[in-house]
């Protein structure tokens, strides 16, 4: 994924003189081809993620397409206040893309752990958050972002978790994807890393797999037209469960399409202890067993026509 995204970066560059990258020193064997190739358009902040938020959004303003990345911590939750007060209220074309989203920093701790980022940025007007599952998806996420002409913010998580496409998917804005048609009632909807664990699990009940590119703005009449052929759903995300993916369908939904739906994620908890990202997954129960024990149970509620 992490490929991807600096294939993105290069070719959006070369192809456009105004898309400018923007760091807050951070990346820097990630961007090693885009400074090569495209030097005049890399900036190193520092580690200033206010001002470099400052910087792209008077960028912007001149006609440029800034890019601003950071580890999502701090890119969008440091820089909450730029992002809504010098991009979001101007409308401004910035993309935010924060890298290690969700538990992938688990080493450092819950400093370097973000899964508030969805929620935080949900609130906020104007700004569209996407969360891609896999290099395809987030290859075809970066073209889309580039075509709006308003402010983005992409999650990037676990780049090793496996691939989800064979091909570039093709995406429309606010729509979930289907990846699996499967045979039993209950539908799953992932987004992110958590993709991948849905196709698994899936295979297992032979059920339906939605992928969400896009958590917001959401595609309300496909996501209840989905919920009214399901009999349930269940969302899974490597973010909080409050006010993420789960939180996002549940709101689509309610007034029109009301199903049971069971959304797995990361609770009411920070980080008590550091490990791998594996370890980290597991502590806050979105490890495959973990999950699989969750979604079983559920799940036998409704059998197959």
């Amino acid at each position: 994924m992490r490929a991807a995204f600096s294939s993105a970066l290069v070719a959006a560059a070369k192809n456009d003189e105004r898309v400018v990258l923007l760091t807050g020193d951070h990346g820097y064997a990630l961007f090693d081809e885009f400074r090569r190739q495209c030097p005049s358009q890399y900036i190193n902040a520092g580690i200033a993620e206010q001002n470099m938020v400052g910087v792209a959004a008077g960028m912007a303003k001149a006609g440029f397409r800034p890019i601003v990345y950071g580890l999502s911590a701090f890119v969008p939750v440091r820089v909450l206040e730029h992002i809504k007060i010098d991009v979001c209220y101007e409308n401004l074309p910035v993309i935010f893309t924060g890298d290690g989203a969700g538990l992938v920093y688990s080493t450092l701790g819950t400093s370097h752990q973000s899964f508030e980022d969805i929620a935080c940025l949900r609130a906020v007007p104007q700004i569209d958050i996407m969360s891609p599952c896999d290099a395809h998806e987030l290859t075809a996420c970066m073209s889309s972002a580039l075509a709006l002409a308003s402010p983005v913010y992409m999650r990037m998580g676990k780049a090793d978790v496996g691939a989800v496409y064979k091909t570039l998917p093709q995406l429309d804005r606010g729509a979930l994807v289907k990846v699996r048609t499967g045979t039993h009632p209950v539908s799953l909807v992932a987004t992110g890393s958590m993709v991948n664990t849905a196709c698994t699990l899936a295979q297992e009940l032979d059920a339906s797999v939605w992928s969400a590119p896009w958590i917001k703005p959401l595609d309300t009449l496909q996501v209840r037209r989905i919920a009214a052929e399901a009999k349930a759903i269940v969302t899974l995300e490597e973010h909080s469960v409050a006010g993420g993916l789960g939180g996002a369908l549940l709101e689509a939904m309610a007034e029109e399409a009301p199903v049971p739906v069971l959304r797995i994620g990361i609770g009411e908890r920070f980080s008590h202890t550091a490990g791998s990202h594996a370890h980290a997954m597991r502590e806050h129960g979105l490890d495959i067993a973990t999950v699989r024990d969750r979604l079983q149970p559920f799940a036998s509620r409704w059998k197959p026509d």
